[in-house]
């Protein structure tokens, strides 16, 4: 279909922004953690980038499965379920997953940089895991489909 080389480098970019974007997720919880904050400006920061997750880690889930990568399609099933659980049991009456008036409630605070955590950890693996792909994928290609892909 579109290649591994051209998949791997989408997925690097597609992760690292995810990565950066749970960076920002991390420090604006942990302003929120020591006040820097409040919980309106916090949660309001951070419900809008909630989607655009869910659909870049979807995508690049659906990519993997086209492309017949069945083991990174597996282990990336699961981050992309979780993301959809999380956002469709946001309780009725809520803001979002990130709401002002529970966050400090029940230790949400802590969950909510827990789960972070475990996303920038999942994030991270991942940037590596598809950069070695494609330095791979760019090493094993053979010298005449250079001459085709520089034709197109």
């Amino acid at each position: 279909m579109i290649g591994d080389v051209s998949l791997f480098v989408f997925s690097l970019f597609d992760v690292g922004s995810l990565l950066f974007l749970t960076v920002f997720v991390v420090i604006t919880l942990s302003d929120l953690e020591c006040d820097y904050l409040n919980a309106q400006q916090c949660c309001s920061k951070l419900n809008k980038w909630i989607i655009p997750e869910i659909i870049a880690q979807g995508f690049v889930t659906i990519l993997m499965l086209i492309e017949w990568h069945w083991i990174l399609f597996l282990i990336n099933l699961p981050m992309t379920c979780w993301q959809v659980y999380k956002k469709l049991t946001v309780p009725s009456g809520n803001f979002g997953v990130y709401d002002p008036t529970e966050i400090h409630n029940r230790g949400n605070l802590k969950q909510h940089m827990r789960d972070s955590m475990i996303r920038l950890a999942f994030y991270l693996i991942f940037f590596f895991v598809y950069l070695y792909g494609m330095i791979i994928s760019l090493l094993t290609k053979t010298p005449t489909e250079n001459v085709l892909m520089d034709e197109f």
